[in-house]
C-alpha cells in the first residue's frame, strides 16, 4: 500500500471511530418586523399587478342596483329590512335553482344574524356591497324537514332573542318570548307534513347552535353562493325596497 493511500485509510477509520454526538435546540430567539405604509412598495411588482388590479376594481365598483336608503341589521329587535331582504333572496334566486331541479318549492327560509356583515348604504349597490354584506363563501342549501324539526326551529328563535332574517315562516311572540303563533307560508304547521327549508351550508352544519337539521329526509346542495344570489339579484332589480314586517315580532 502505498504511503498517501495508507494516509487517507487513516483518516477515514479515525471519522467513522468518532462519537457523533447528537444536536438539540438550545435557544429560539423571535423579533418583530414592523409592517407600515413606510415601506415603499416594489416598482417592477406594483407595474406587474396593476393591470389586474384595475380590472378587479372596475368589476367590483360596477353598479347593479339602487339603495333608497342605508339599511343595517341593528335597526329592528327581531326582523330587519336587511334580514328580510337577506332571506327574501335566498327564497327567491334559490327557488329558482331547486325548482327546475325538484319541480318543488321552498316553503321557508332562516339565515342567521352574525351573517350579516355590512350596511347596504343609501346610493349606488355594486358587486363590492355583495361581497362586504356576505365575505363567506357560503352556499345555499335545502332540507327536507319534519313539521316537528320546524318546531324545534321556531323554539330556537325564540329563545335567541335575535333578528335572525326568515321568509315564509310568521312567528309571533308574547312579551315573555313565548311562541304565540307559528306559521309556514300562512298555514298551521304540521307535524307529520315535509317542509322544504333553505339555510347556508355552516348553518345546515350545526353552526350557531343550529342542530335542529339533521337527521333530515333529504338534503339538496345547490351549489349557489348566497352572494352570487345576491349579486344575481341586484341585477334584475333597479331599486332595492326592502322594509320591516310582521314576519318574526313580539306582541306586549
Amino acid at each position: 500500500m502505498k504511503r498517501k493511500t495508507f494516509f487517507l485509510f487513516l483518516i477515514a477509520i479515525g471519522l467513522f471511530s468518532c462519537k457523533q454526538e447528537p444536536y438539540s435546540l438550545s435557544k429560539i430567539e423571535g423579533g418583530q418586523i414592523p409592517v407600515s405604509d413606510t415601506l415603499k412598495a416594489h416598482q417592477e411588482f406594483e407595474d406587474l399587478i396593476k393591470p389586474y388590479r384595475d380590472k378587479i376594481n372596475r368589476d367590483m365598483d360596477g353598479v347593479l342596483s339602487y339603495a333608497p336608503e342605508t339599511y343595517s341589521k341593528s335597526d329592528g329587535k327581531l326582523n330587519t329590512a336587511i334580514g328580510n331582504l337577506m332571506a327574501d333572496i335566498v327564497y327567491e334566486q334559490g327557488n329558482l335553482v331547486f325548482k327546475k331541479r325538484t319541480g318543488k318549492d321552498i316553503d321557508a327560509v332562516i339565515l342567521n344574524h352574525g351573517g350579516i356583515r355590512s350596511i347596504i348604504s343609501k346610493g349606488n349597490i355594486t358587486t363590492r356591497t355583495a361581497f362586504e354584506v356576505m365575505p363567506f363563501e357560503n352556499s345555499i342549501v335545502v332540507i327536507a324537514l319534519k313539521g316537528r324539526q320546524i318546531d324545534s326551529m321556531t323554539h330556537y328563535l325564540s329563545l335567541a332573542k335575535r333578528a335572525h332574517p326568515v321568509n315564509g315562516l310568521k312567528l309571533t311572540l308574547d312579551k315573555d318570548y313565548n311562541i304565540k303563533e307559528s306559521l309556514i307560508q300562512g298555514k298551521t304547521i304540521e307535524s307529520d307534513k315535509v317542509y322544504y327549508l333553505a339555510t347556508n351550508d355552516y348553518l345546515y352544519n350545526g353552526g350557531d347552535g343550529m342542530r335542529f337539521f339533521k337527521p333530515n329526509d333529504s338534503t339538496y346542495v345547490l351549489d349557489y353562493k348566497i352572494r352570487n344570489a345576491m349579486i344575481d339579484y341586484f341585477k334584475k332589480v333597479d331599486t332595492i325596497k326592502p322594509s320591516k314586517d310582521d314576519r318574526f315580532t313580539q306582541t306586549q
